[in-house]
């Protein structure tokens, strides 16, 4: 391709061939431009905050076939950009990513790094439970924010804790982190936890079925609760009031099931968290009312 010569011609030219394959984004990036750049750098081992002078830069032409590579097997594969390159970024960390799990892009980022405020005091989080916990972004990026903090991290998935193994090497937590193998909490050892997070499966079957190439890529273990998408939601709800310390707080991201949620239990006052940055379908709820509504979601299990 003698005409594309440039960082900035090959970002442009990814972005083009994107938009005109109707590729849809969302496992980390945004838009056309925003997924072309994310290839092009990682390709050329380049941060994603590079500097605005570099983008003139010309390739060489095993850097131009590399790249070339990558933006042809996105188009035709539709796989996630992450997967291409085996890294996504979550809570500001670099995790290493393939298609046993799900593409870290949770609004819990967010959370994580204002740790958890104000909702608890993070001299008083010694414990914490990541449920469901995938390539370990969510459980790892809490370790860093609680330094002090012990934190188990659990999954079903003998692939998802693999790559969650690589991950904790990565980051060099194995002392601060334990991971399980377990279906929710029925592997867990009886203790009590300052802090419970967890993005479960909770996207209805009818729901996933509808969802683009992309997501089609992902495990289909991490997206599907159930017809109504709230199978492990509902589970959690109903086992965490064994694991809270009496100050604890509970958090589980729900996503496009928030609302099947708030009508199954509307008299249930969860808290819908906000977010700065873009995220919806997470809520909290203390010790107190997992406890109080504890048979109210036992009935739902039923």
């Amino acid at each position: 391709m003698p005409t594309l010569e440039t960082i900035r011609d090959y970002i442009r030219w990814g972005a083009s061939q994107f938009s005109e394959a109707e590729l849809f984004y969302g496992h980390g990036t945004a838009t056309a431009i925003d997924d072309a750049a994310a290839l092009v750098l990682h390709s050329l081992h380049l941060p994603y905050d590079l500097a605005e002078c570099y983008f003139s830069s010309k390739l060489t032409q095993a850097e131009c076939d590399k790249i070339t590579h990558l933006i042809s097997r996105r188009v035709n594969e539709r796989i996630p950009s992450a997967y291409l390159m085996q890294e996504a970024v979550f809570a500001g960390l670099t995790f290493y990513v393939d298609q046993r799990v799900l593409v870290p892009r949770s609004p819990f980022a967010e959370l994580i790094q204002e740790q958890f405020s104000p909702w608890v005091d993070p001299d008083q989080v010694h414990k914490i439970l990541d449920l469901c916990t995938g390539s370990a972004c969510i459980a790892i990026a809490c370790a860093y924010a609680f330094p002090d903090a012990q934190v188990d991290a659990v999954d079903l998935s003998t692939d998802a804790l693999e790559v969650a193994k690589i991950n904790l090497g990565k980051h060099k937590l194995e002392e601060q982190l334990t991971l399980y193998q377990s279906d929710l909490f029925t592997a867990l050892p009886a203790q009590k936890y300052d802090l419970i997070v967890s993005n479960p499966p909770y996207v209805a079957i009818s729901e996933w079925e509808q969802l683009p190439d992309e997501f089609h890529a992902e495990p289909e273990m991490g997206f599907t609760g159930g017809e109504s998408g709230l199978d492990l939601v509902i589970k959690i709800l109903v086992d965490a009031a064994e694991y809270l310390t009496e100050q604890g707080i509970l958090i589980i991201e729900v996503g496009s099931s928030a609302e099947t949620l708030q009508k199954q239990f509307s008299n249930i006052p969860f808290y819908w968290l906000d977010f700065e940055r873009g995220g919806d379908g997470v809520f909290l709820l203390t010790a107190e009312q997992v406890f109080t509504f504890n048979e109210q979601f036992k009935k739902a299990m039923g």
